[in-house]
């Protein structure tokens, strides 16, 4: 999940771009994004990319689970 950005928009100015988004089938939100993903490819080296694309795939790393004590038998 990542993280919200804010912006400030006219109210007339919002109002008219979320028509006009809509009637093109789409919303202010996913031209955003869109927009955003466009601005960071442009931005942000390859090289910082990959290794961000490869952290996010690593799966976290749990705490490891404790071996049975074996010096603790039941008798």
């Amino acid at each position: 999940m990542g993280k919200n950005i804010i912006i400030t928009m006219e109210n007339e100015k919002l109002s008219a771009l979320k028509m006009y988004t809509e009637q093109k089938g789409t919303t202010v939100e996913e031209e955003l994004t869109k927009y955003a993903e466009q601005m960071y490819v442009k931005t942000v080296p390859q090289n910082v990319r990959d290794f961000i694309d490869m952290m996010g795939k690593q799966q976290p790393v749990g705490k490891p689970r404790k071996a049975p004590d074996s010096n603790n038998t039941e008798t």
